[in-house]
C-alpha cells in the first residue's frame, strides 16, 4: 500500500511446518521452511497426510543464506532460544533481523521508508487518530487476533469458555461499531483495520472450523462482511490474500488438531469478498 516493492523485497515461506532438525530425533521443533524447487513431496510432522509440496507458486528459496528453515535464519543472527516466527523484517546489508514483531513492522513500514515509497502520503497511524487506534488495538489484539488462538489451543474447557466468551463479545462490539462508522477506529482506514482484517479474512475459512470459534461468523454479519469487502477490494490488498496458502498452513501444520492434514473445501469465501459493497456511500467522508 505504501509502494515499497522496489525497496523492500518479500520472500514467502512454505505454508506447511516441518521438522527444523529432521536429523536430530531429540529436537522436536517444527516451524517455517523455505521453498525447495527440487524438493520431494512430504507428509506432515507426524508422517501422515499429504503428499505436501516442497514448492508452490509465490513461495521462494531463502535469497540471503540459502537456508532451508526460518530457524536457521534466527540462529545465523545469533538468536538460538527465541520464537522463530514470521514475519521478519530483515536487513540484507547487515544480514540481521530488524524485527519480528508485527505491530512494530507495521509502524516501521508506515513511516520509516517514505523517501523510497511511491505512496508516501499514505499514513496508517496519523497523529489525529492515534488515541482511537491505540484504544482499538488494546482490546482487538487479546480478544480477536490472539483470541482465536486462545480458543484453538485451549487445553481446558474453562480456558476455552473464557476465550470464546471474550471473542464473541468483541466480535459483537466490532459489529456495533461498524454499523455506525466506516472503519474500526473512525472514518479513515488505519493500521487498526489492517490488523483486524488479517484475522477476519481467515475467520470463516479457518478459525470457525479449526479453532472452534463458531459462535460468530463474518459471512452472517453484514456490517463486518461489507467492511471486509471494502478493505479486500482496495488496490494491492487483494493480491496479498492467498487463501489457499492460508488454509494449507493451518490445516497441515498442527497434526495435534488435524492428524491427517485434510483441508476443508470451504464456502468460497474469497468469491464473496469480490461482491459489491456500499461502505463509502453509507458513511460519506
Amino acid at each position: 500500500m505504501k509502494g515499497l516493492e522496489d525497496t523492500i523485497s518479500v520472500t514467502f515461506v512454505m505454508p506447511t511446518w516441518q521438522k527444523t532438525k529432521a536429523d536430530d530425533p531429540n529436537d522436536t521443533h517444527s516451524g517455517w521452511v523455505f521453498a525447495d524447487p527440487k524438493g520431494e513431496p512430504h507428509r506432515n510432522t507426524l508422517g501422515l497426510g499429504g503428499p505436501l509440496a516442497a514448492f508452490l507458486p509465490h513461495t521462494d528459496p531463502d535469497p540471503v543464506f540459502g537456508a532451508h528453515t526460518v530457524r536457521e535464519i534466527y540462529e545465523k543472527c545469533g538468536d538460538t532460544v527465541g520464537i522463530r516466527s514470521v514475519p521478519i523484517l530483515f536487513d540484507k546489508k547487515l544480514k540481521t533481523i530488524v524485527s519480528n514483531e508485527l505491530s512494530e513492522i507495521i509502524r516501521m513500514l508506515n513511516s520509516e521508508f517514505n523517501t523510497f515509497a511511491t505512496n508516501p502520503d499514505l499514513d496508517l497511524y496519523p497523529e489525529c487518530m492515534r488515541k482511537s487506534i491505540d484504544a482499538v488495538n488494546e482490546w482487538v489484539y487479546p480478544t480477536i487476533n490472539n483470541g482465536v488462538y486462545r480458543c484453538g489451543f485451549a487445553k481446558t474447557q474453562a480456558a476455552y469458555n473464557l476465550a470464546i466468551t471474550e471473542l464473541t463479545q468483541s466480535f459483537d462490539r466490532i459489529d456495533q461499531i461498524l454499523q455506525k462508522q466506516r472503519f474500526i477506529a473512525g472514518g479513515s482506514f488505519t493500521e487498526a483495520d489492517l490488523r483486524l482484517y488479517v484475522t477476519l479474512l481467515r475467520f470463516d475459512e479457518v478459525y470457525i472450523i479449526y479453532f472452534k470459534t463458531n459462535s460468530c461468523s463474518v459471512t452472517h454479519t453484514p456490517s463486518i462482511m461489507n467492511c471486509l469487502r471494502d478493505i479486500y477490494q482496495m488496490p494491492t490488498v487483494k493480491d496479498m490474500a492467498k487463501m489457499e496458502m492460508i488454509k494449507m498452513h493451518y490445516y497441515t501444520s498442527h497434526p495435534v488438531l488435524n492428524q491427517w492434514s485434510i483441508i476443508p473445501v470451504g464456502n468460497k469465501f474469497e468469491a464473496k469478498l469480490n461482491e459489491p459493497h456500499n461502505r463509502a456511500e453509507l458513511f460519506l467522508q
